[in-house]
């Protein structure tokens, strides 16, 4: 099992200085033996709205890194074309010296697609052929595209990245049809527990693995796959002590997400969600104390290798901690050393 920082908070959450815990929380993975920065992709709304392109982010955590890997967890192919990801993440490659990674995901939420509406009723077939491009750029071949003149022209996107292959994951809600996808192109999963519980997600594990060892022919990548779980994590000496701290500023968070699924539709506007309050509260509760007691790292550092240890057992290789939905940015940094604990006592067991 290996350990890496997730971000993607409300932008409401963030202190003067937005940026100061991805800078700080990067350099602290980079020293104590995280594998991994994961930044998503998020626009036009509250909830993840610091994070509207992960290759920007990623070239900052580059500049300030030099063993963590850093990832885009996600690019919503649909939303671009394969030449510029190629391109942009090629940069994010030579800026760490080869360390760059990417999760693709197809999209769901209709507002994003303002940036590329034609692409939205196809999202899931243009992320898979996004894909296959982008990888083909990579390894330095040339793709068909059409010119400014309508004209069929090949392309082949600069800087050439340090890698030879870029390492690439599908991100996936639950759907056992993305775990079996990502199997037969021999590319890891990037998960999370919002749309599946553990036993749903232990199934499709199995199914990814059984469709990765049948198609190794065809991609002939090695291993078994891998699989990266988010969970939101806040860890610390005193269980309750942590409930205290985490209980409002993640139930906020919780409530932003709520608004953002409403609007996936794209036709309420700001503040008019159409939810009951009493409803959103209810709902909001739930969910908090189902995160809190069995679908995130809260607690003591025991606590948390428990559900490890659950995790474990199931195939996850990867856990991918979201930690920035504390708006106290130093509250949130004094809280690292005991993930790092939980780093260390995992690995000495």
């Amino acid at each position: 099992m290996h350990f890496s920082l997730f971000y993607f908070a409300d932008e409401s959450q963030y202190d003067k200085d937005r940026y100061r815990l991805l800078m700080e929380g990067a350099r602290f993975a980079d020293t104590h033996g995280f594998s991994a920065v994961w930044t998503p992709e998020r626009h036009f709304h509250p909830f993840g709205g610091g994070y509207p392109n992960p290759a920007v982010t990623s070239a900052a955590v580059a500049a300030v890194t030099e063993r963590v890997s850093v990832r885009a967890g996600s690019v919503v192919a649909p939303l671009h074309s394969p030449v510029r990801i190629a391109e942009e993440w090629a940069v994010v490659d030579n800026l760490s010296h080869g360390r760059a990674g990417v999760s693709f995901a197809s999209g769901w939420h209709s507002g994003d697609f303002a940036i590329r509406p034609g692409s939205f009723a196809d999202r899931k077939q243009v992320a898979a052929d996004t894909v296959d491009a982008v990888r083909r750029l990579w390894r330095g071949e040339e793709i068909e595209s059409a010119d400014g003149t309508g004209e069929t022209i090949r392309v082949r996107t600069f800087p050439a990245p340090v890698q030879a292959q870029v390492p690439v994951w599908l991100t996936t809600g639950g759907s056992v049809e993305t775990f079996r996808t990502a199997g037969r192109k021999g590319v890891g999963v990037l998960t999370h527990l919002l749309g599946q519980d553990i036993e749903e997600l232990a199934a499709s594990i199995a199914e990814y693995r059984r469709c990765f060892a049948e198609a190794r022919g065809e991609h002939e990548q090695a291993g078994e796959g891998n699989v990266v779980l988010m969970l939101h994590t806040f860890l610390g000496a005193d269980r309750g002590a942590v409930r205290g701290i985490v209980h409002r500023p993640f139930s906020d968070y919780l409530r932003s997400s709520v608004g953002l699924s409403s609007r996936a539709g794209g036709a309420a506007a700001d503040g008019d969600d159409g939810l009951d309050p009493e409803d959103v509260d209810f709902m909001v509760e739930q969910a908090f104390n189902r995160y809190f007691e069995t679908s995130g790292l809260f607690g003591t550092v025991d606590d948390a290798v428990a559900v490890v240890r659950r995790f474990d057992e199931i195939g996850v290789d990867e856990i991918a901690c979201l930690i920035d939905f504390v708006g106290d940015t130093d509250a949130v940094l004094g809280a690292l050393p005991y993930l790092d604990e939980l780093r260390r006592t995992w690995e000495a067991r």
